[in-house]
């Protein structure tokens, strides 16, 4: 897909971004339904993700656009990227064989309240 039809994409599906411009992303196992992690994407990261079908997200902290597995080498291949029911939350179904926790662990899932 190229970068204007990704663009139109997002705008026909008139997501609601929050008064920062965010929406969060939960992002999924393809296959298995394992939750692995929640992010925040802006209108350019959505584009990003279905143009290059890789995950991109708006990075908070930094204030700035991240490439999921730009630097730890674990990226997550887009399979499908949805928007519930109010358009206000994002879920990406992936394929990521390896980590997807800054921890290095498989799913940034993995506190219990016991």
């Amino acid at each position: 897909m190229d970068k204007r039809q990704a663009q139109e994409l997002v705008e026909k599906a008139n997501l609601t971004f929050d008064e920062r411009g965010l929406i969060p992303c939960i992002v999924q196992q393809e296959g298995t339904g394992e939750v692995l992690m929640m992010a925040w994407m802006n209108e350019e990261s959505v584009a990003l993700t279905l143009e290059q079908n890789t995950t991109w997200f708006w990075s908070r902290s930094r204030q700035e656009l991240w490439h999921k597995g730009e630097t730890s080498g674990n990226t997550q291949a887009l399979k499908e990227l949805r928007y519930d029911c109010d358009a206000d939350c994002l879920l990406a179904v992936v394929d990521s064989p390896g980590p997807a926790c800054h921890t290095g662990s498989r799913s940034c899932f993995f506190g219990r309240f016991e």
